[in-house]
């Protein structure tokens, strides 16, 4: 039997996924092809109509089996693509979402020397702002020292694991010095909201780097309690929210004495971001 070409494999595969009910079957059918063949989305759409050779349409299968099983096409693939830049991710760190690049663009608009990360999973908000600001220091905290791992491959990576310290650390716990831009993108899913996420979300990635167990408002009570004493005078923090929360959180940091609070929509005019000073 002669071997099949790439796009009828992709299709079955697209037919496949859409008939689980699985989202944006034809995007994901398309990211694990191109993982199979190691190939950009240009070269995929230029190999269509190439011979698939029997090793490639099996591993595809395998990733196709993979993503029936809801498991995020990320963690599949071994990392995805944020702000520009490919970044490694395994179960055991939060997927980087396209919507945290609002928080990187805020964070961007001002400069900054020295930065802090609470809760940095993967890296890929800290290690994006150090290779963007390349005379820029930084400290990337999780509470996971598997996902510190995976950060700091990823640092290493994209070449500022000389610039960045990723200790373990429970929040505030073993953080020291103060610093002119403090982010996070905390746990803020409420207990009672897990059960509703979809299942790559609340299946798939690690429970701890999605919900506080509580109203979801836990991590910002922390974080807004210990930034005074470790922004510098006119310091920035900038912190990533979930839905409904832009009051919850704006009163949080209020009642910290924090100043000039402000709250940013991300590209789809979602609250997203809310950023407050210490002056």
């Amino acid at each position: 039997m002669s071997p099949r070409a790439v796009d009828a494999v992709l299709r079955d595969g697209i037919v496949a996924l859409r008939d689980a009910g699985i989202p944006d079957a034809a995007t994901d059918a398309r990211r694990l092809m191109a993982a199979v063949l190691k190939a950009t989305p240009a070269q995929l759409t230029a190999a269509l109509r190439d011979p698939i050779s029997p090793s490639d349409e099996g591993a595809f299968a395998d990733a196709l089996a993979r993503r029936l099983q809801r498991q995020p096409v990320s963690q599949i693939v071994g990392g995805r693509w944020f702000y520009g830049r490919w970044f490694k991710v395994t179960p055991d760190v939060l997927d980087p979402r396209p919507e945290t690049e609002t928080l990187v663009d805020l964070a961007l608009e001002r400069p900054f020397a020295h930065v802090l990360d609470l809760g940095t999973g993967s890296g890929a908000i800290i290690v994006t702002l150090l290779a963007e600001r390349l005379g820029a220091t930084g400290v990337g905290t999780d509470l996971s020292e598997i996902g510190i791992l995976v950060a700091g491959e990823n640092a290493a990576h994209h070449g500022v694991d000389d610039r960045l310290i990723l200790p373990v650390s429970d929040w505030w716990e073993d953080v020291g010095g103060t610093y002119d831009l403090i982010v996070s993108n905390p746990p803020y899913v409420a207990a009672d909201e897990m059960p509703s996420l979809a299942p790559e979300v609340r299946d798939w990635e690690p429970r701890l780097a999605l919900t506080d167990e509580a109203d979801g408002l836990s991590a910002y009570r922390t974080i807004a309690a210990g930034a005074p004493d470790h922004l510098t005078a006119g310091g920035r923090l900038l912190v990533e929210i979930g839905y409904g929360q832009a009051e919850a959180v704006s009163g949080i940091f209020a009642a910290a004495g924090l100043e000039n609070i402000a709250v940013h929509t991300d590209l789809d005019g979602r609250d997203r971001v809310v950023s407050a000073r210490r002056c």
